[in-house]
């Protein structure tokens, strides 16, 4: 999913969802028709700085898309705050758009919707087919064992962007690549009313990731072999508790963070107010926000000990957007056409370079221009040490729950009362209590 994030829906929204399967349009097998086979409507997530950005980069290529097929596509950017709300009640009235972009995180749970078009073989081979993607993005496509939920679009992996400036004038010579030694250089960096870290605190979705990445580092899991959630491990609450420490006992985190929610540390380190950031493909925001491109630098994210790799050395999620089709679309087979453009190697050039995000498509992503030193540590953490969101049914709810239980521990930071390996566990275990039963 997206950086911009921040999906805080309650569960149950999501149960009514779970419950539901959309409504059928036609008598297609498939639930939808074609009876508008001259128009699409499509529900893109903000990827850029901006929704206005987004439009200007969107728009020409829909335009193309008319061009080669006579279908306009109606486009509707919709803040990260909004979609997932947006697309639970779409998938519950039927009422929703022919495509619309979902973070591959949720993909489980608005799979188990049946709202969505499942993308089997044969639809599969409509767009190509299924060996053009790459594995570790399809990974992040639905549940084990189903027909994906979706398409891969934009892959994104978390780095440490850091600036270059203040890092020398802190006498700091090159990125950190142990948690200890990125605690001590961002003592090092919070000085002068500049702070040595920015995230955004009362981001669920944003929250979750970083959890379930420190949780990993600690030997932990927020769900059980069989699917089950297990938030309070001593793995989870101490990679919850690392992470919030970064705020409560570090320091490093200026207590205003617990407030963040909009893409607000991006733009603090865009305008020199923080040192660091642990971000997902930030480059092309950055940019756009003024920040010149050799002002920065892109490192792994930190790890224990060691080198970033499997197991305890995972530093990041599978991050990514997927394209889904909603099942009761009137023009399912313009919405195939659509997906097989927008996910063609020259597409998805154009997209993945406007967003410094990572081609998903093998043929895309051995074009030179995301063979650059930057896009290499997004690839190389892809390929080597990222891991996919728990692909469970209750993904959403876990978000929702887990997510705001660290936005409260942020909060709780913010205004000095202690956060302790207790309360950490105790706001994991009323999360956990959140949970659907089994």
């Amino acid at each position: 999913m997206r950086s911009i994030r921040a999906a805080a829906v309650g569960a149950v929204t999501m149960s009514l969802a779970l419950a539901a399967s959309a409504c059928g349009g036609g008598s297609s097998t498939e639930g939808g028709s074609n009876d508008s086979p001259k128009t699409l409507t499509y529900w893109a997530s903000n990827q850029g700085a901006s929704v206005e950005i987004d439009k200007k980069v969107l728009q020409p290529e829909l335009d193309k898309f008319k061009k080669q097929t006579g279908i306009e596509v109606k486009v509707e950017v919709v803040p990260w705050s909004d979609l997932l709300n947006r697309i639970l009640t779409a998938t519950t009235s039927g009422q929703g758009p022919d495509v619309l972009n979902i973070g591959n995180t949720w993909s489980a749970s608005l799979q188990a919707t049946g709202a969505l078009l499942p993308w089997d073989a044969k639809n599969f081979e409509a767009i190509g087919g299924k060996d053009r993607f790459v594995d570790s993005a399809l990974g992040s496509t639905g549940a084990e064992g189903k027909d994906p939920a979706a398409v891969p679009l934009y892959s994104m992996a978390y780095a440490l962007y850091y600036n270059k400036k203040m890092f020398a004038d802190a006498g700091i010579a090159q990125p950190p690549t142990t948690w200890a030694e990125f605690v001590e250089d961002g003592k090092k960096l919070t000085k002068g009313g500049k702070w040595a870290l920015g995230v955004e605190g009362a981001n669920p979705s944003e929250n979750i990731h970083h959890a379930v990445v420190f949780a990993k580092q600690h030997g932990g899991d927020f769900f059980t072999a069989d699917g089950k959630p297990d938030f309070t491990n001593d793995g989870a609450v101490a990679g919850v508790k690392e992470f919030v420490d970064l705020m409560a006992k570090d320091k490093v985190i200026a207590p205003g963070n617990a407030e963040y929610a909009q893409n607000q540390s991006v733009s603090d380190f865009a305008k020199g107010k923080t040192a660091m950031l642990l971000w997902q493909s930030a480059s092309a925001n950055l940019k756009s926000q003024g920040m010149s491109e050799d002002s920065f630098g892109i490192a792994p994210v930190p790890v224990q000990s060691g080198t970033p790799g499997t197991g305890t050395g995972v530093n990041s999620m599978v991050m990514g957007i997927n394209l889904a089709v909603f099942k009761n679309s009137d023009n399912l087979d313009g919405a195939k056409k659509f997906v097989k453009f927008m996910t063609s190697d020259a597409e998805q050039k154009i997209l993945n370079t406007a967003y410094s995000s990572i081609p998903p498509v093998k043929g895309a992503q051995a074009d030179p221009a995301f063979n650059t030193p930057a896009n290499g540590v997004l690839k190389n953490t892809l390929a080597t040490s990222a891991v996919a969101a728990p692909q469970v049914a209750d993904e959403s709810q876990f978000e929702t729950a887990v997510g705001t239980a660290i936005k409260g521990l942020f909060a709780d930071a913010a205004a000095g009362r202690a956060v302790t390996t207790a309360s950490v566990k105790a706001a994991l275990e009323k999360a956990q209590a959140q949970m659907p039963a089994a």
